[in-house]
């Protein structure tokens, strides 16, 4: 596991944070609106943005004196990559649990 996934998984760990990545994904939204759908206060809010930011999850775009906040594609899609690996592994688990229980099913059946 590489260091950019570990800052991307600390950085999502903590719920707020997560929170803010959820609201994020149906599009831009500035700190003041983050603030008040979270309903927490605007300090602590650009707090939580800073960690997801230096993270590299989010990305800031300035516009008088508005910041609007972003997803950033590439930290979730090395994420994806690594739980695509996980994903294999247990479609195989289940590919084998199907067999096997075929095999019993149709031993059942034979005994009948």
């Amino acid at each position: 596991m590489g260091t950019n996934l570990i800052t991307t998984l600390s950085a999502l760990a903590e719920p707020n944070r997560l929170h803010i990545i959820e609201l994020l994904r149906s599009g831009p939204l500035t700190v003041g609106e983050i603030a008040e759908r979270l309903d927490l206060l605007q300090p602590q809010t650009s707090k939580h943005l800073r960690v997801l930011s230096e993270a590299g999850l989010v990305e800031v775009q300035a516009i008088a004196n508005r910041r609007i906040y972003r997803l950033q594609s590439a930290p979730f899609l090395a994420l994806d990559s690594w739980l695509d690996a996980y994903r294999n592994v247990w479609e195989e688990r289940f590919d084998n649990l199907e067999n096997y229980l075929q095999k019993l099913q149709s031993k059942e059946t034979d005994k009948d």
